[in-house]
Formats: C-alpha cells, sequence, structure tokens
C-alpha cells in the first residue's frame, strides 16, 4: 500500500459515485480529500500514525475509512459502489474520452465491460446511442481496443511499490528484483523477485502481504496478487541462485538464446541451475553463469531484443545516469495552475531529495482547463521567482508552453525571451494526420527559444497511443537545433520511448523531466533514469545533470547558436 495507491481509491470512488449518481457532495469529498492527499510530502507511514491529521480535506471520517483501507486493503466506500454496478464497469474507466456520464449512458444501455463496448462500436449500437455518434463511436473503438491489447499489464510504478513491498516482507531472504522492473520496462505485467530459499520459506514470510499465495505447479516459484498487481516469488538453493537470476531476468527471446547457448556446449539453463549430464554446476551469481558459458555478463537493462548486436558498444552500469546525478529539478508545476504546491515548497523538496535547483514549468494560456497563465500572471510569477531567487532559493524561471495547432507557441517571443528557459509541449490536437503534426511539432523544436520538447509522442501509457508522428523527423530536428528532448519521468508516460531514446543517444540532449505537479510527484525521476538507463545513457547525455550556473549557460549557448 502507498499513498499514491490511496489517492487512485478515492479518485475511484468519487467517480463510482458520479457513474451512480449519488449525493455529489460526497463524491466531491473524496475527490478533494485525493487531491489533498496528494498535496502533502509524508511518508504512508507517518499519514497512518497520525490517523492523517493535517491532510488538507481529509475529514474524520474519510481518516477513518483510510486507515481501514490500509489496515485491512479494503476501502468499503469503494467496495459499497464496486458491489452496485457489473464488474466490466470498472474497466470502462480505462477507455481514453469516458467519464463518469458517458459510462452511465453506456451502462444503461447494455453496454457494461470493455469488451462489450468494442462489439458495441462495430455493430452501431454506440452510434446510435444520443450523445454519442459515428465520430465518438470510432474513438471509442481505437481506445477500447488499445487498452484490450495492454489490459494485463501495469505501470512501472505499480510494479516498483510491489516489487519494494516484496523486498521488505523477504528481507532475510537476499532478495533482488527481477523480471519487467529489473530491466526497467515501461509497463510491468508481473511483479518478480528472486530469493535464496524454499517454496516454504517464501510463504512464511509473505504471510497476509499477497493475496492467493500458493507455488506454482512445477516451477520454483510462489504467485500471488499484491494490490491487483500479479506478483512471483522465484526460489532457488545458493547453488543455482545465478542462474535463477538469469532466467527471470530478462526477455524470452534473451532466455532463448541462453538455453541455445547452453545447449550448444551440452549444458541446460533453467530457474533450477545450470546442468551438466544432469549434474548442477555451482553457480551462486549470475557472473559464475556467464563464466561457464563463456558470455561475457550482459547487464539485466540490456537483456531486450532491442539491445542485440549493440549492448556490448554500450557503457557499463555504472557508467549509466542515476538519480543521484540529476542536479535540476526542470519541468515541474505549481499552484500557480495544476500543481499542488508553491514554488518555494516545491523548490525545498527537490532540494531535500538531494537535487541541486527547480526549474518551474507551468502551464501557459492555452492550457486553461489547466488554469494556465495569462502573460499577465507570468510576469507576476516571474517576480515571485526573481524574489526567491534573491532570497538565495536555487530556482529557474520556466514555462511549459503549448505548441498550437500551426506549431507557433502560445506566448510571443518578447515573453518567451524572459523566461531562463522554455519547455514546449502538445496538449491538443491529438488526432491530426501524421505529416501535419509531424510539421508541427518540427516547427516547435526548430524555435530560436525553446530549450525542450516536453513529452514528444503524447502517449499515456495503457490509456492512449502516440499521436500519429514521424518521430524520427521530429528527433532529427531536434539534433540540427540543439533542442533537448524531455524522457518524462511521469509512469504514465515514460515518454521519450526508451527504444527511441537507444536509437539517438548519440545524437541528442535529453532531460529527464518529472513533470511533478505535486511534492511526491519530484520522486518519479526514478523512473525516467529506469528509461534513461536502458537506452544506455550517461550523465554526460541528460541536460539537467549540471548545475544551475552550467545549465543556465547551457541555455544561453543554445540561444545564442540559433541567432
Amino acid at each position: 500500500m502507498t499513498r499514491k495507491t490511496l489517492v487512485g481509491i478515492l479518485k475511484l470512488t468519487a467517480d463510482l459515485l458520479d457513474v451512480l449518481g449519488a449525493d455529489a457532495f460526497r463524491a466531491q469529498a473524496y475527490r478533494s480529500a485525493a487531491r489533498g492527499l496528494e498535496s502533502v510530502d509524508a511518508e504512508l507511514e507517518s499519514l497512518v500514525t497520525s490517523a492523517f491529521a493535517g491532510v488538507p480535506k481529509v475529514g474524520k471520517g474519510i481518516a477513518s475509512e483510510l486507515l481501514t483501507l490500509v489496515e485491512s486493503g479494503a476501502f468499503p466506500p469503494l467496495e459499497e459502489a464496486s458491489a452496485q454496478v457489473p464488474p466490466g464497469v470498472l474497466g470502462l474507466f480505462r477507455v481514453r474520452g469516458l467519464g463518469p456520464k458517458k459510462i452511465r449512458a453506456l451502462w444503461d444501455a447494455g453496454i457494461d465491460s470493455p469488451e462489450v463496448l468494442r462489439e458495441a462500436c462495430l455493430d452501431g449500437r454506440v452510434a446510435a446511442l444520443k450523445g454519442f455518434g459515428a465520430k465518438s463511436a470510432a474513438s471509442f473503438l481505437e481506445a477500447v481496443e488499445f487498452v484490450l491489447a495492454n489490459q494485463d499489464r501495469q505501470h512501472l510504478s505499480a510494479g516498483v511499490d510491489a516489487v519494494e513491498t516484496l523486498l521488505a516482507a523477504l528481507a532475510d531472504l537476499s532478495p533482488v528484483p527481477s523480471g519487467d522492473v529489473r530491466r526497467g520496462l515501461d509497463t510491468v505485467r508481473t511483479a518478480r523477485v528472486t530469493v535464496t530459499g524454499s517454496a516454504e520459506a517464501v510463504l512464511a514470510r509473505l504471510g497476509a502481504t499477497v493475496e492467493d499465495a500458493a507455488p506454482v505447479e512445477g516451477k520454483p516459484v510462489v504467485a500471488g496478487r499484491l494490490g491487483g498487481v500479479p506478483v512471483e516469488v522465484a526460489f532457488a538453493p545458493p547453488e543455482a541462485r545465478g542462474a535463477l537470476d538469469l532466467m527471470m531476468g530478462g526477455s524470452t527471446a534473451y532466455r532463448d538464446a541462453l538455453r541455445q547457448d547452453a545447449a550448444g556446449q551440452g549444458l541446460d539453463v533453467s530457474g533450477r541451475g545450470l546442468f551438466r549430464a544432469g549434474a548442477r554446476l555451482d553457480t551462486p551469481d549470475e557472473a559464475s553463469v556467464y563464466r561457464e558459458l563463456g558470455l561475457p555478463l550482459r547487464p539485466a537493462e540490456y537483456r531486450d531484443p532491442e539491445h542485440d548486436g549493440l549492448w556490448t558498444s554500450l557503457p557499463a552500469p555504472a557508467d549509466l545516469v542515476t538519480v543521484a546525478d540529476l542536479k535540476g529539478m526542470l519541468h515541474t508545476h505549481s499552484v500557480w495552475s495544476d500543481g499542488t504546491a508553491s514554488i518555494a515548497d516545491m523548490a525545498r523538496a527537490a532540494v531535500a531529495l538531494g537535487h541541486a535547483f527547480l526549474g518551474t514549468g507551468d502551464h501557459s494560456r492555452a492550457a486553461h482547463y489547466a488554469n494556465g497563465l495569462s502573460i499577465e500572471r507570468l510576469r507576476d510569477q516571474l517576480q515571485e521567482v526573481r524574489a526567491l531567487q534573491a532570497d538565495g532559493v536555487p530556482v529557474v524561471a520556466g514555462a511549459e508552453v503549448d505548441i498550437l495547432e500551426d506549431g507557433t507557441l502560445d506566448y510571443p517571443d518578447d515573453v518567451l525571451a524572459e523566461l531562463d528557459y522554455v519547455v514546449a509541449s502538445v496538449h491538443s490536437h491529438f488526432t491530426l494526420p501524421e505529416a501535419r503534426q509531424t510539421e508541427r511539432l518540427i516547427r516547435a523544436a526548430s524555435h530560436p527559444l525553446v530549450t525542450v520538447l516536453g513529452h514528444p509522442t503524447g502517449r499515456l501509457l495503457l490509456r492512449r497511443p502516440p499521436y500519429a508522428l514521424n518521430v524520427d523527423a521530429v528527433l532529427e530536428a531536434c539534433a540540427e537545433r540543439g533542442t533537448a528532448v524531455e524522457i518524462n519521468a511521469n509512469a504514465y508516460r515514460l515518454d521519450l520511448d526508451w527504444r527511441d531514446a537507444l536509437r539517438w543517444r548519440d545524437r541528442l540532449t535529453f532531460a529527464i523531466n518529472t513533470d511533478a505537479h505535486t511534492l511526491s510527484g519530484l520522486r518519479d525521476a526514478r523512473y525516467g533514469v529506469a528509461v534513461a538507463r536502458k537506452a544506455g545513457l550517461t550523465p554526460e547525455h541528460v541536460l539537467n545533470t549540471l548545475d544551475q550556473r552550467a545549465f543556465l549557460a547551457w541555455v544561453q549557448a543554445q540561444r545564442a547558436a540559433r541567432t
């Protein structure tokens, strides 16, 4: 259980109450409590100890319900609401474009799951519904097919949370992350951990932590569910631990290739160990398995097909970028737009996490839905930033400026020039044809005052695919103009994709940006770092590994080179 999990449950409860037509004030209370919980910078343990005292908009009633949730895993208001809808209705919330009102309309029409929605889009039922139409049906069909194709996967953050819970529960069995989380994939099918021990030892330590924990027949694995995430704990005796870690720590193609290499030498490798003529060899770690096979040690970050034929030329793990290397927390949001904390508090939180400075990045005026700043409000914010700077607060003035439909920017050049740096991002017109969308982004990325191209492909993992785009043409423009490309560290984006970053690693400068709207969002840097590490990026590839003075000098040199 994490604070983020609690926030998600509060929001889902509010949405379900809206679907049910319940008291609007009750739904809003849960929605406000979720926002209040997002706004505080405290670990869940301390919030529980204080019974959520002092959390904005969390009254005694909701605090009591949250304590029940943490202690038992059950949230009565959500369970009561869920019991009143078909199970599939919950899945409709994952479909892009569907809010409570539309979900209720679909449910009333007998469309009560993603699978049924897909059929109804194809057979014309959705198009015939009042308030929908053929265009909506086509849009929902695309969205629901995307959801169905990804319904067995979780965001990286959910996988990491589950793995960390398992590591704590299994601490005395030498646990290490495995599978998708260890490799830093952008989404996770199953949260995996490996340990030294037996099924009995694993089960004894998991207790009630994992739901339905049980051994998997024929495999050295205990499986179950943790907070809705499928989990697996693989176990081996000390002499087979290296083989287990290798076989659990790579893609299917990687494991198949390893088995073929072993077979070619008269060996057999599996999660149970490395064998020759039926006798298990002593392989206590991964390096020992590789030595027996006569192969170089392949880092976990590079165990995907995209790294084949390339990984030996990439940096060693010790040389890859880490969270500790990030000096600047660029592209962050505050109460000036749709953030939950002040600029000063965001800066203090960034420093407390070990970073050197904060870069503001509130929304521009076109983002009216996010309280985007007019020119007048932006200049008021600039005055605040300059005053903070004069008081020694390590902050630089930026903005996340909307890229308009034609590729121009949401502020005029004279206003942009007043900022220390500029992030340019797309937040609208996602359905433009590929040629127009590509031209739009190239124009923005080529602007002389754009420092960083934000979340370049617009994807929302498990919810929205990238917009139609020639990504290589856009990245080529960034390379030519010296525009940095964002790796958005929010686990729901992780955009730019690591595969594209890998292909362009030698030609681009990247910025690992949290896009944080809350104090806790600053911690999301680790997910962006996971993307960067899979792409083989070192600190030298990443703009915000520079300190504040060097960063500002970089921006000035970038601007000067374009004039």
